[in-house]
């Protein structure tokens, strides 16, 4: 009777632990798939692998991307943007050597979840500087760049050389097409931005399908967590295009 007694419960023990098994897996599973859709509709994690947008982005630096603002909203003069490679802006990716196969597949569901961020090589980050319609030209006598015939002065966020005051040393008279952009770095001496791809079948302008979404937070380094300013104070004079 006593040996009948102390075995009973066992079943239920099992049952429990089969129970709490399954609930982990589910909250688990949920878990992916909202990481999931925030990634792809609400906000993505990307890391800057260059130093164009210095001083604003530094190398390596984490930085989230609002994917979802800008369907509404839009895009305006200072965004800096995350935005696909309309095709010749990078060089072609080198070949990355083999890992083994766990890897390859942690790596697979870090990036379906949105923290992993291995497609930052097929992507780049600039800072809008023309808008449709907008005539872009650089540059006047102080050196500034003029938009639809009114000068902004860039001296605020752009990383110049010591007593370097030109927003561009390569000159450059454009207008910009409907449904695109034109962006450039603001580390200007040493980014490859719209002004190098001129000579492309785009001219240099970033289609606005190919932009992810709006860069607002840096995450990391810690030292450096904040908003990242998209200046609007230095656009606020200039005019819708004729």
């Amino acid at each position: 009777m006593t040996d009948a007694a102390e075995a009973a419960p066992r079943p239920s023990r099992r049952r429990g632990a089969l129970v709490f098994v399954r609930d982990v897996l589910v909250i688990i599973l949920i878990a992916a798939l909202v990481s999931f859709v925030v990634k792809t509709f609400v906000v993505r994690s990307f890391y800057i692998p260059s130093g164009s947008m210095e001083r604003t982005l530094m190398i390596d630096d984490r930085i989230l991307v609002d994917e979802l603002t800008p369907r509404w909203t839009g895009y305006d003069h200072g965004d800096v943007v995350v935005f696909e490679d309309p095709g010749g802006w990078l060089p072609p990716a080198p070949q990355r050597p083999s890992r083994p196969a766990l890897i390859e597949a942690v790596d697979w569901v870090l990036t379906f979840v949105g923290i992993s961020t291995s497609d930052t090589q097929d992507h780049l980050v600039k800072r809008v500087i023309g808008m449709p319609g907008d005539h872009v030209v650089c540059c006047n006598a102080l050196g500034q760049i003029t938009i639809n015939g009114t000068p902004v002065n860039e001296l605020s966020y752009l990383n110049l050389p010591e007593g370097d005051t030109a927003a561009s040393n390569t000159d450059f008279d454009v207008t910009v097409p409907e449904g695109t952009i034109w962006v450039m770095g603001d580390n200007r001496d040493r980014s490859q931005d719209s002004r190098a791809h001129q000579e492309l079948p785009g001219g240099g302008f970033v289609p606005l399908e190919n932009v992810v979404g709006r860069a607002f937070l840096t995450t990391w380094p810690l030292d450096r967590l904040g908003l990242i300013d998209t200046h609007d104070e230095v656009f606020q004079a200039v005019p819708e295009p004729e």
